[in-house]
This record gives structure tokens, sequence and C-alpha cells, in this order.
């Protein structure tokens, strides 16, 4: 790998919020030589192009990645894991093939049966919006926010550190972590709150369906509690398929601890309601 960030190609497959973004980025700060968007619809290309999010664009893979350093895979977790089984022998020798997908191990294990040629490494930003699409990309989005990067055990170190760049060239700030590891971590952070968040409407719903005034008393606290269950659902569904066991496993802490709350007020017991409450208030506090 005998290249630089500031002159390589780099194609960005899939321009929604996460690669539209991520492109912007480049594009805007000038990180490298050229920007290349490969998307469904010719629209979305026109659209990034006037916004000067990408140099130039098209519809066909093939054509979007063959001179392309570094390839980005910005699409729904099972999309990249497709892609990954066709895209070996399109991209020439020593490309950098990363993904911005919110798991790792599947998209990882899918990447070791990339080609010799080509260096795999996974990655997941840790930032986003409830909305998705080219309309809601923000070359500011990667700013400040941990970029994990997830190398595999045939990734080259000067892979390593290219990737580290790209992280810091858009303002963020990378992290290494295994796939398994990453996958654990964010089933608690990011997948159980959007599960809960469906749990919390769905149970309003309930509520709704005897005394829809409900809805009109929803404020501040609904509205933020709620905010994820509005988030893009083949997106989620792609999380949750690709992430089952330690969801599963976070859905099951969840419901031992609303158990546990649960008890304490058909106990009456306020002391350890308290506590409990006391506990999560205070790691909150501590956390931004």
């Amino acid at each position: 790998m005998s290249f630089a960030l500031d002159d390589a190609q780099v194609a960005v497959v899939g321009l929604g919020l996460m690669g539209g973004s991520l492109a912007a980025a480049l594009s805007t700060l000038g990180a490298c030589r050229q920007v290349v968007g490969v998307a469904r619809r010719r629209s979305t290309l026109t659209t990034a192009l006037d916004l000067r999010f990408i140099h130039k664009g098209t519809t066909d893979l093939q054509e979007g990645v063959a001179e392309a350093d570094i390839v980005i895979l910005a699409t729904p977790v099972q999309d990249i894991i497709a892609k990954i089984g066709i895209i070996g022998p399109m991209l020439k020798p020593q490309c950098l093939l990363m993904d911005v997908g919110s798991t790792k191990q599947a998209i990882c294990q899918a990447m070791e049966a990339l080609p010799g040629h080509v260096h795999p490494m996974g990655g997941h930003p840790m930032c986003g919006k409830e909305a998705s699409g080219l309309a809601m990309a923000d070359p500011a989005l990667y700013r400040d926010q941990v970029f994990v990067l997830s190398p595999l055990a045939r990734t080259s170190a000067k892979a390593v550190d290219l990737g580290k760049s790209l992280a810091l060239s858009i303002g963020a700030r990378p992290l290494i972590l295994d796939p398994q590891r990453h996958d654990r971590l964010v089933a608690a952070i990011s997948h159980l709150p959007y599960m809960l968040a469906v749990t919390l409407v769905k149970a309003a719903e309930d509520v709704a369906s005897g005394d829809p005034m409900v809805w009109k008393l929803a404020a501040s606290g609904f509205r933020d509690t709620s905010r994820l269950a509005a988030g893009d659902i083949t997106m989620m569904l792609d999380i949750l398929a690709t992430n089952r066991t330690h969801v599963l496993e976070m859905l099951g802490q969840a419901q031992a601890h609303l158990s546990s709350l649960m008890g304490y007020l058909e106990r009456e017991d306020l002391v350890s309601l308290r506590k409990a409450l006391q506990s999560a208030r205070a790691r909150r506090a501590g956390m931004f």
C-alpha cells in the first residue's frame, strides 16, 4: 500500500445519511484526491453532484469501484454482506475495503473470503440520526464521534493506519475494537435502546386504544425517550438479525431490571427503588 489518503480516490457505495455525510465530509474538507459516489438512483447522484458531495457518480458498482484506492460500503448491513460477496474481483490490487455498518461480526466474517489483493477492515462510526436519506446528510456528522475500526487478522498495519487517517480526516476519533466485542457493546448502548423505544410506543398505543387522549398529553419526555422508534426499519431489521444473540442477551438483562423495579413497587419498597433510581441517575449524569 504505497498511497496516502490525500492522493487516494475514494468510492462511497450508498449515498444515504451515512454514506452521503461521509462523501460530503471527504469532499468539503479536501481529505482525498477524488470522491466517487455509487447509488441505485441517478436522481441521488444528481443531487450529490449538485451539492458537491462527490466529484463523479455512477449507478454501476463495477464502474464506480474499478479505480478506487479505498472503497467504503455504506448500505444496510445485509446489502453490505451481499456486496462483499461479489466486489472482490472488481477491486484493484492493494485496495482498502471498509464499511460503515452497525454490526461487525457478520460483515468481518464475510470479508474473510475476499481475494488476497484486497485489504479488508470493518468500520462503524458511532453517530447518526433517526431520519435517513441523502437529504439528511451532513458533512459535520462524524465530527468528534468515535469511529470504530475492526481489522481482520490479515489486515496490514499500513491499511489500519490508512483507516485511522480517513477517520481523523473527517474529524472522527478512531478506536480499534474486535468485531465480537463491538457487537456486544453496541447491543447494549444502541440496539437495546431502539427496542426499548419501540416497546414504549407500543405500550402507549395500548393505552391509546382505550383512551386516545394519551397522545395529547405526550410531550418532551415521551418525545425524547421514543425518538429511536422513528428510525429506518430496514436498517434496524438488518442490525437486529445480524446481532441477534447479543440483542437477546441485552433484552434479557433489561427484562430482569424491569422485573426488579416492578417488584420494588409491588412491595412498596421505596428504599430499594430509590437506590436503583439514584444509581441510574448518577451514571447518566456523568456520561455526557
